[in-house]
């Protein structure tokens, strides 16, 4: 099978697009025959050697946590799934991944495609929408009524935050460039801050958020300006830069660290079924290309998610 691989880290220049053994499934695994994948900064801080100590993986190494596609092959131990199946899944992070024509995924991390969008582009949901649900429900508590803040609503990750948290029923004040202004407007944020156009100290002045939700890597510098935004007794969530260790005032600093879950990922494509979630694909790209893909996310050329079609 083709598959895009690295044999060691480094720049994007170590993705090579060849020849692989096709997987087989083990114990407790299937076998995907993959619609897509999606390029998240996870992929490329893997791949660049940043996480090494968090997450070594083996070489030659296949990239992509996020999966869509099609059972073709069940092992030992696994129930409730059979061959035809259109499944989505987050990897682990250490496993051989999607960015090829076939892989091995443990059965315990699939759940059922949405039957409402095309295959492939369901590789934009697992790792996304999951960060979004946990950094807004479980580590931010968000409720009904609560005003919330995206930063960096234009990505992925802030895409589904920004549905989700109106779906609960907050106020959404969200920040995008000029480019995913009226993406980010679609999925019902109340106000949108452009950025590029207004710093947000400025367009938000004397303003204080319930939660504080950053997307965005920066300077811990202006993290911390960034936190000073929470109300008392709010919340400052970050996937990114880590907010300072004592915001004062009662504010709790949260550092998202996403993780797999089956369930969760199965409500977010029945929401997707039910047309109350959108999933929001900005380009679709040959698997080939992934490299290209990598450069673009380093260089904040992405607006929303990359999908990588085998």
């Amino acid at each position: 099978m083709k598959a895009v691989r690295y044999h060691a880290y480094g720049d994007s220049d170590v993705l090579v697009h060849e020849e692989a053994d096709r997987p087989e499934a083990g114990d407790g695994q299937v076998v995907v025959r993959v619609s897509g994948t999606s390029l998240n900064l996870l992929d490329v801080a893997i791949r660049a050697g940043i996480l090494r100590d968090m997450v070594p993986v083996t070489f030659p190494h296949i990239p992509g946590c996020d999966l869509s596609g099609v059972v073709t092959e069940v092992g030992t131990g696994v129930h409730g799934w059979r061959a035809g199946d259109a499944v989505v899944a987050f990897l682990p992070a250490e496993a051989q991944g999607a960015a090829a024509e076939y892989v091995a995924a443990p059965a315990d991390a699939l759940a059922a495609a949405p039957r409402t969008v095309e295959l492939a582009d369901a590789a934009a949901l697992p790792l996304a929408g999951l960060t979004a649900w946990q950094a807004l429900f479980e580590y931010a508590g968000v409720k009904a009524g609560q005003s919330v803040l995206i930063n960096g609503a234009g990505g992925g990750v802030g895409g589904y935050a920004v549905q989700l948290a109106r779906r609960a029923g907050a106020s959404v004040t969200a920040t995008a460039s000029a480019r995913s202004v009226e993406r980010v407007r679609s999925y019902g944020a109340d106000r949108i801050v452009d950025h590029t156009a207004t710093p947000l100290a400025r367009a938000v002045a004397g303003q204080r958020f319930d939660v504080v939700l950053h997307l965005v890597r920066n300077s811990p510098e202006e993290t911390a300006r960034l936190a000073e935004l929470v109300a008392e007794g709010g919340a400052f969530v970050s996937t990114t830069t880590p907010g300072p260790e004592n915001a004062g005032r009662g504010v709790r600093v949260e550092q998202v660290m996403v993780r797999g879950d089956a369930a969760q990922l199965a409500e977010l494509v029945a929401l997707v079924d039910a047309g109350e979630l959108r999933i929001g694909v900005a380009e679709r790209r040959p698997l080939a290309d992934l490299a290209v893909v990598h450069d673009a996310a380093v260089a904040g050329r992405l607006a929303g998610k990359t999908v990588l079609i085998p």
